[in-house]
């Protein structure tokens, strides 16, 4: 069986957003480590993802920062499956 790698889950994920109208920014912040891989924009909306491989968790210092950010009213989802990252942007 064929493992499945984060950054090609990543890749179809972000093709199916932009097919759909979503503009996509790679999300890097240095000095503060744990922020989400990738934002995601339209209408006034954004969603924030944080990719892995299947099974994958994320550290506990992305937990804390997914945390603070949904504290704040934001979408951050942690994505390790190409279907369920595709279902985001229909």
């Amino acid at each position: 069986m064929e493992k499945v790698l984060e950054s090609q889950i990543r890749i179809k994920v972000i093709e199916e957003a932009r097919k759909n109208g979503w503009l996509h920014r790679k999300w890097s912040s240095p000095g503060h480590r744990g922020v989400p891989d990738d934002l995601f924009f339209k209408k006034k909306k954004m969603i924030m993802i944080e990719f892995k491989r299947p099974g994958e968790k994320p550290r506990a210092q992305q937990r804390k920062t997914h945390t603070s950010l949904k504290r704040e009213g934001f979408q951050v989802h942690v994505i390790d499956n190409i279907e369920r990252g595709k279902k985001l942007f229909y």
